[in-house]
């Protein structure tokens, strides 16, 4: 039998159960406690507390970064995926992620990563509304 680091059993199993970029974004954010640590009682269970609080971290670091290298596009194929997924409209879900906008970033200090996810939701909501413009004004 292998065994698997903390951070392979995090990617493998749980982050692989969850479809999408902002999905998965949204997930680890979830994790996080109110002091920035990440709790996942499996996880800690099997790989210990620090171990798994290293994988959560590197695991939401990788996940933010794909998701600031994506295509807007992309997001926002992703986007309606997600929002379907969670029996949601997209304004509400990207209001539920700007809703623990603190907590989608895995380190508080990253300004840069702050302000470009930022801009990325911002772009999201921008093209979700001008797009339900047009479906209006053509119906």
């Amino acid at each position: 039998m292998t065994l698997k680091s903390a951070l392979q059993d995090l990617q493998e199993g749980t982050l692989a159960a969850v479809s999408g970029l902002l999905a998965k974004l949204a997930y680890l954010a979830s994790l996080r406690n109110r002091e920035g640590r990440y709790e996942h009682w499996g996880l800690s269970h099997v790989h210990g507390e620090e171990s798994s609080d290293r994988a959560m971290k590197s695991a939401h670091s990788a996940v933010l970064s794909t998701v600031l290298q994506t295509p807007i596009s992309e997001l926002r194929e992703d986007l309606h995926q997600a929002s379907r997924n969670s029996h949601q409209t997209t304004d509400a879900y990207l209001e539920g992620i700007r809703g623990q906008f603190n907590r989608l970033l895995p380190a508080a200090q990253d300004k840069a990563s702050a302000r470009h996810l930022n801009s990325v939701l911002a772009a999201l909501s921008g093209l979700e509304k001008n797009q339900k413009r047009a479906t209006r004004s053509t119906s």
